[in-house]
C-alpha cells in the first residue's frame, strides 16, 4: 500500500507539475503565432507546422531538461562559463523576462486583447485609469498565487490549466464544426512559406523565444519538485522530463487546434490577434468575445504568475537579506510602472535586450545537453559558442536599436539575418569547443544533490534563514 501511494503521488506530482509548465510557456505570444500559420501556408501547412513544433515545442522541452542538469536553472549553466559571466548573465536574463519586459508585457497585452475589448463590448468606453486599475488587479492575483511556491503546481495545474484547456478546446471544437465555409487550407502558399515552407516553421517558433523562458522556468520546476521530496539531480531530471513531455505534447496540441482555427478563418493573414477574435465571434457570437478574453487572461496570468516566482526565487538567492516575499512585490511594482508605459514603449526599450540574451541561452543549452551524455564536465565547449553567440547577438542587438552597420555587412555575405544569422558559427565553435574538451581529456567532478540556489529558494518558501556563504 505504502508503495502504491508512493508510486501514486509521484505520478500525480509529475502530472501536475506538466500542466503548469505548459501554462507558464503558453502566454499570448503562443495563442497568436499558430493561427498566422494556419492561415498563411495553405497547402503546406503540415510542413510549416513540423518545423514550428521542431523549435516552439522540441527545443524548449530540450532546454528545461538541460537547465534540470544544472539544479539551480541558467545560474548554474551560466557558471560554467565563467564567474563574472555567471553573475551578469543571468541578472540579465532574470531581469528582460521579468519585471522590466515580459511581466510588463502580458500585464498590457491582457488589457488590449482581454478586458478592453470586453469594456467596449458591455458599451463602456475605456478611461486612462482603466489599465492602471487592470495592472494592479492582475498583478495582485499573480503576486497571490506566486506567494507560495510549493503551492504553485497545485494553484496553476489543477485550477488554471485545466480552465484554459477546455476554453481553448471549446473555441477550436466549434470554429472546425462551424467555418467550413472558407478554408485556407487548399489555398497556394504565399512568400516563404511557398519558397521554403520547413525552415519558415522552424524560425516562427524559434522565435516564440520559448526556450529564453524554459531557462527562467527552470527553476520553478525544479522548486516545485523538490518541495514534493525529489531531492537527487537525477531525480529531478528525471521528473522533469516526464514533467515537460507532458507539457510539449499539450502544447503541440494547442498549437494545431489554433493553426486549424487559422486556416479556416478569413481574415488578414499575418494578424493572429484578429483571426481568433473573428473565428470567435463567427462561432459563438457575442460570446465568444467573452472567451477569447478569457483564454487570454488566463494564458497572460499564468504566465505572469511563474516569472514573478522565478524572478523572486533568483532575486531572493542573489540578495538573501531581503526575503522572497518582498523581492516578489518589489518585482510585481515594478511591472505595474512599466506596464502603464504602454506594449509599443516596453518593446521598444528592451526588445534589443532580448535578441542580445537569446542566441547567448541556446547556446548554453546546447552546450549543456552535450554536457550530459559527453563524458566529462565541459569547459571550452561552454565558452567558445558563447562567445560567438554573444558578439553575433550583439549585432542583432545594435540592428534592432538603429545601429545597421555591423549587420549589414555581415549580410553582404549571403548569409546573416538578424534573427537567425547567429546559428550556423555558434554551432560550428560548439563543435570545435567539444572537441577540444575530449582532447584535453576534462573529465567531470562530482556534482552535489543540492545547490546553493535551490537551497535558498526552499529557504524563501520556508521561513528559513539564509545560510551562510563559504
Amino acid at each position: 500500500a505504502r508503495i502504491a501511494r508512493a508510486v501514486t503521488g509521484r505520478v500525480g506530482t509529475t502530472v501536475v507539475t506538466g500542466l503548469m509548465l505548459f501554462a507558464l510557456f503558453f502566454g499570448a505570444g503562443n495563442l497568436i503565432f499558430p493561427p498566422v500559420l494556419g492561415a498563411s501556408a495553405g497547402i503546406e501547412l503540415p510542413v510549416v507546422m513540423a518545423g514550428f513544433l521542431m523549435t516552439g515545442v522540441l527545443l524548449p522541452l530540450v532546454a528545461v531538461i538541460a537547465v534540470s542538469t544544472s539544479g539551480e536553472g541558467i545560474l548554474g549553466l551560466a557558471r560554467r562559463v565563467g564567474g563574472r559571466f555567471g553573475a551578469v548573465a543571468p541578472a540579465a536574463v532574470y531581469l528582460s523576462i521579468g519585471p522590466l519586459y515580459a511581466i510588463p508585457r502580458v500585464v498590457t497585452v491582457a488589457y488590449e486583447l482581454a478586458t478592453r475589448p470586453v469594456l467596449e463590448l458591455l458599451g463602456l468606453d475605456p478611461s486612462r485609469w482603466v489599465l492602471p486599475v487592470h495592472a494592479a488587479v492582475f498583478l495582485a492575483v499573480s503576486v497571490l498565487i506566486a506567494l507560495r511556491p510549493s503551492r504553485m503546481a497545485d494553484r496553476i495545474g489543477r485550477w488554471l490549466t485545466p480552465a484554459l484547456l477546455v476554453l481553448i478546446a471549446v473555441l477550436c471544437i466549434a470554429t472546425v464544426a462551424k467555418a467550413d465555409a472558407v478554408s485556407h487550407v487548399d489555398r497556394v502558399a504565399t512568400g516563404p512559406y511557398a519558397v521554403s515552407p520547413f525552415s519558415t516553421g522552424l524560425t516562427q517558433g524559434y522565435l516564440t523565444m520559448d526556450v529564453l523562458a524554459a531557462t527562467v522556468f527552470g527553476i520553478v520546476v525544479i522548486q516545485t519538485l523538490r518541495s514534493r521530496g525529489i531531492g537527487s539531480i537525477g531525480r529531478v531530471v528525471r521528473a522533469t522530463a516526464a514533467a515537460g513531455g507532458i507539457a510539449a505534447t499539450l502544447l503541440a496540441a494547442v498549437y494545431i487546434g489554433l493553426a486549424m482555427i487559422g486556416a479556416r478563418t478569413d481574415g488578414t493573414a499575418d494578424d493572429g490577434t484578429a483571426l481568433l477574435r473573428t473565428a470567435a465571434s463567427n462561432a459563438l457570437g457575442s460570446a465568444g468575445i467573452i472567451v477569447f478574453a478569457a483564454i487570454v487572461t488566463l494564458a497572460c496570468l499564468t504566465t505572469s504568475i511563474g516569472l514573478l516566482s522565478a524572478w523572486a526565487g533568483y532575486a531572493y538567492a542573489t540578495l538573501p537579506r531581503v526575503s522572497f516575499r518582498r523581492h516578489l512585490v518589489i518585482g510585481a511594482g515594478c511591472a505595474f510602472v512599466l506596464s502603464n508605459l504602454g506594449l509599443a514603449v516596453i518593446i521598444t526599450i528592451v526588445s534589443p535586450l532580448t535578441l542580445l540574451l537569446y542566441p547567448i541561452t541556446i547556446a548554453l543549452v546546447a552546450a549543456a545537453i552535450i554536457d550530459v551524455v559527453a563524458p566529462g564536465r565541459l569547459r571550452t565547449a561552454y565558452i567558445w559558442p558563447v562567445a560567438v553567440a554573444s558578439a553575433l547577438g550583439l549585432v542583432s542587438a545594435l540592428s534592432k536599436a538603429g545601429w545597421r552597420s555591423p549587420s549589414a555587412l555581415l549580410a553582404r555575405t549571403g548569409v546573416w539575418n538578424d534573427s537567425t544569422g547567429w546559428i550556423m558559427p555558434t554551432l560550428l565553435a560548439l563543435s570545435i569547443g567539444v572537441a577540444a574538451d575530449m582532447l584535453a581529456g576534462r573529465w567531470s567532478t562530482p556534482v552535489s544533490d543540492l545547490s546553493d540556489a535551490a537551497e535558498d529558494v526552499e529557504r524563501a518558501v520556508t521561513g528559513a534563514p539564509a545560510a551562510p556563504r563559504e
